[in-house]
């Protein structure tokens, strides 16, 4: 992931400049104040983020340099071009923030391999000009007393949450988009960070490849994960098409996962617990619960049987998660989509007694429904966490965080405000954080050679018609007119309640019939774009893109609005309002100078029916209707809130 840090110092190098004069009459006077902070540091790296004051004239161009003197490697960056041969490390500007007013300031920041040790740099120059100075004084963030619900507005369902020492994991659903089975990660339960993917890739056949056919609302559902002390392995399992249960694993949640073994069974919904003697076990199912026992390896099914059947009175109960505290056995499960139910036993075959956890109780969110599903976690300091989700359309299902308690029994309780769950609840009691987790919006130049963890495709993509350096180059990949049948459109969660994503495209090689923009993407969609027919370009905005419940074309869009344009460079822009409701409106407009945006077509109504299951997404698409050889680069990304 490549968001600029959140500027908290950990540690903090102020260089001002003294003295400096004009080189020549034909070049502005320089002069420099830099503050190179340390954002975070874990075993092995760091992240650190510089700022530059211009105490000169202004400037058209810059470059930063500066030497590491203990084999610091700088690597992922973002901001700035960075380069380094040896301890010499030189920043260049972007394409949009090389012009720096006198007394303005641009900031960069990157993350970084450590050396023999990590001392900051002692002195910079830039553009080619020393900047002198002092240290300012290290400052730290106060710590919340309290947080707000939800923690996180973006669309994570059917959470799963672990502990693995200091860190908390999350993993989520992603139905039809790929790489799927999100995992991000938390020191606090309240602030989380994009880290790695289960399912690198969705290989569970050609639909799912957008060829011959389609996996819309297929996929990756309510699956398994957790980790195993024994052989230090993260897992994942989840049921695809009602058919076969899939296993991946890991040795880092943010490395590389690989398919285990693929059980020929559907555990529905499941949940995974790996008990005290380490063996694994899966509780499944829908209104009938069943548990089964793994072989020692995690490839195979050694044992199962039903525990539970779900009286008629409560109904359907679905969505198991799987603990152990105190010698008992917890069955977590849910009610859809207004309840949660817990079963209780001493052996995990059985019996088990139920107890009714919530049902229709109030939501922290306005407008929303009632907090469901989702699993809990132990802290370090031995407290429980329930993590649920509430349905929020049109922007989809979102997480919030209440304490639990439990009875002297063995039951646990929801810890409630006012007979709801809260708005708000105390910061969890747990230790400082080693770092702060990186931003869940910001801006991404696509630095480096790899897509960030944020970033997923709809279906998998093609991967001969993409490539990252330093920018996102898309290659059409379908002859169309149909998005929804187009490959390698990238989507990007949208941030709750409102936000704003704006993209900046390089058009220069686009070819006649080709058709890029920026999508509001459900089942029903609507996007602003540029179309090149006959040599020319034209920017527009369509509506009309649907689809039936079975997910088939309905609508490929109709154009409501449009305008010439000249150049090769645009940016799009869509705002998005998705407070839970109905009649919520994304806007678009487009600049054709990064600065003054140009609204275009009218409002467009986001459909919030939860049938689609996953809320809406922003899209960035490049597809076809003549022939395929065009291309276009996404040169950044921006994800902004009011």
């Amino acid at each position: 992931m490549r968001w600029a840090p959140v500027a908290a110092a950990v540690s903090a190098l102020t260089l001002v400049a003294a003295g400096l004069a004009a080189s020549t009459t034909a070049q502005a006077a320089p002069g420099c104040s830099v503050t190179y902070t340390k954002t975070s540091e874990w075993q092995g790296g760091f992240g650190a983020s510089v700022s530059i004051t211009n105490t000169g004239d202004a400037i058209t161009g810059w470059t930063l340099e500066w030497a590491y003197a203990s084999g610091q490697q700088v690597g992922q960056h973002w901001n700035a071009v960075i380069t380094q041969s040896g301890g010499q490390v030189s920043a260049r500007n972007a394409s949009y923030n090389g012009s720096v007013p006198a007394g303005g300031k641009v900031e960069f920041g990157f993350n970084a391999t450590s050396g023999s040790a990590n001392p900051d740099p002692v002195s910079f120059r830039l553009n080619g000009t020393s900047c002198n100075g002092g240290t300012e004084p290290t400052t730290t963030t106060p710590r919340p007393a309290s947080f707000s619900n939800p923690v996180l507005w973006q669309d994570f369902a059917d959470i799963d949450i672990i502990r693995v020492g200091d860190a908390y994991y999350y993993s989520a659903s992603t139905m039809h988009y790929s790489p799927g089975a999100p995992i991000l990660r938390s020191y606090d339960l309240v602030n989380w960070e994009f880290a790695g993917h289960s399912v690198p890739r969705l290989d569970f056949g050609s639909k799912y490849d957008l060829n011959g056919g389609r996996a819309y609302v297929r996929g990756i559902w309510a699956s398994m994960f957790n980790h195993r002390k024994s052989n230090n392995t993260f897992y994942w399992g989840g049921c695809v098409d009602f058919a076969q249960t899939h296993i991946y694993t890991a040795a880092a949640v943010d490395g590389q996962w690989s398919k285990l073994s693929t059980i020929n069974k559907c555990y529905y919904d499941a949940g995974m617990l790996v008990d005290d003697n380490d063996t694994m076990y899966v509780a499944y199912g829908n209104t009938t619960i069943s548990v089964a026992q793994l072989s020692a390896d995690g490839k195979s099914e050694v044992r199962s049987q039903q525990v539970f059947q779900t009286p008629s009175n409560i109904g359907t109960l679905e969505g198991a998660r799987f603990y152990k505290r105190n010698g008992s056995y917890y069955i977590w499960l849910t009610r859809p989509a207004n309840g949660q139910y817990v079963l209780k036993s001493s052996s995990p075959f059985g019996p088990y007694t139920v107890q009714q956890v919530l049902l229709n109780m109030p939501t922290p969110i306005q407008g929303g429904g009632v907090p469901h599903q989702g699993g809990m976690v132990q802290t370090q300091n031995g407290d429980w966490y329930y993590m649920a989700f509430v349905d929020a359309y049109p922007g989809g299902r979102v997480p919030v965080l209440a304490p639990i308690t439990w009875t002297s029994d063995g039951w646990p309780r929801v810890t409630t405000v006012n007979g709801g769950w809260g708005a708000n609840y105390p910061m969890p009691n747990l230790p400082a954080p080693p770092r702060q987790v990186k931003p869940m919006t910001g801006v991404d130049t696509f630095d480096g050679t790899r897509l960030g963890p944020q970033w997923e495709w709809n279906h998998n993509p093609d991967t001969t018609k993409y490539s990252v350096d330093n920018g996102l180059w898309l290659s059409t990949a379908t002859v169309t007119n149909d998005l929804y049948n187009a490959r390698n459109t990238l989507t990007h969660r949208i941030q709750g309640p409102a936000s704003t994503a704006t993209v900046t495209l390089d058009l220069a090689s686009m070819r006649d019939g080709d058709r890029t923009g920026l999508a509001m993407l459900r089942d029903s969609s609507a996007w602003i774009g540029v179309k090149r027919d006959n040599g020319r370009n034209r920017v527009a905005m369509v509506n009309g893109l649907t689809m039936d419940s079975n997910w088939n074309t309905t609508g490929t869009g109709t154009e409501v609005a449009s305008a010439n344009l000249t150049g090769t460079r645009i940016w799009l822009r869509a705002n998005a309002d998705i407070r839970p409701g109905s009649g919520r409106q994304a806007r678009f407009s487009y600049s054709t100078d990064g600065v003054n945006f140009t609204s275009l077509g009218s409002g467009f109504t986001l459909k919030n029916e939860w049938q689609f299951f996953m809320g809406y997404r922003f899209g960035v698409f490049n597809h076809a209707t003549q022939a395929l050889g065009g291309s276009v680069g996404l040169q950044r990304f921006e994800l902004s809130t009011p």
